[in-house]
């Protein structure tokens, strides 16, 4: 009787330590394929998360010994002539903002009777940046692929600089020297001007700021 009643004990400890091994191995298997995915998700947010990018220094871009000062125009409008109704819009939306953004539009500023190469080279030159107004016109108008090639020339590959809006064309007849320039496609008219102000902001901002810290 007593034999029996150790073999119970002994069976009774074996069955315990199976359910103890059996837990052990569910614990210390590797996490499932969605644990993981959604893991990685979260650290991947986490890192791009607006809260974890440090905050941007703004500067006051209107300020008298602001570098923006330093050229005569904000802005430089290249377009067709079959455009301007458009491009006039978009002037009057610039320069009726609070930073009352300085746009060149040929048909408007140029000098009466001046050389047409000269002017367009040096509205070129004493722009910060550059809107390319990029149709089915522009594409066939020499003087506007003169404009573009000049914008080129003063800042290859610029992003912020030069700004090309697309309208009323194929992604297609992008000219290719500007391929390596993110463009806007013009959809929603008002849309595509704020586009272009917070490029041009952005761009003046970055330039007072370096020439603060320079000084």
């Amino acid at each position: 009787m007593a034999g029996f009643f150790r073999w119970l004990q002994r069976k009774s400890r074996q069955s315990s330590n199976l359910v103890r091994g059996s837990s052990d191995n569910t614990s210390a298997s590797s996490p499932s394929p969605c644990s993981a995915q959604c893991s990685n998700s979260l650290a991947s947010s986490s890192v791009n998360s607006p809260k974890q990018t440090s905050s941007t220094f703004h500067v006051n871009i209107s300020s008298s010994d602001s570098a923006r000062w330093n050229k005569l125009y904000d802005v430089c409008i290249c377009h067709s002539e079959g455009d301007l109704e458009f491009v006039e819009q978009m002037v009057y939306y610039l320069e009726s903002q609070p930073e009352r953004f300085r746009c060149f539009l040929q048909l408007r500023d140029a000098v009466p009777g001046s050389a047409i190469v000269s002017e367009l080279c040096e509205a070129v030159q004493n722009s910060h940046c550059w809107v390319l107004l990029i149709t089915s016109r522009f594409l066939k108008d020499p003087w506007c692929v003169y404009q573009m090639h000049q914008a080129l020339m003063e800042a290859p590959m610029a992003n912020g600089r030069i700004i090309p809006l697309l309208k009323d064309i194929d992604r297609r007849d992008y000219p290719r020297e500007l391929k390596c320039i993110y463009y806007i496609n013009i959809t929603v008219q008002e849309k595509s001007f704020g586009q272009v102000k917070e490029t041009v902001m952005h761009y003046l901002q970055d330039l007072c700021q370096n020439a603060s810290r320079s000084n």
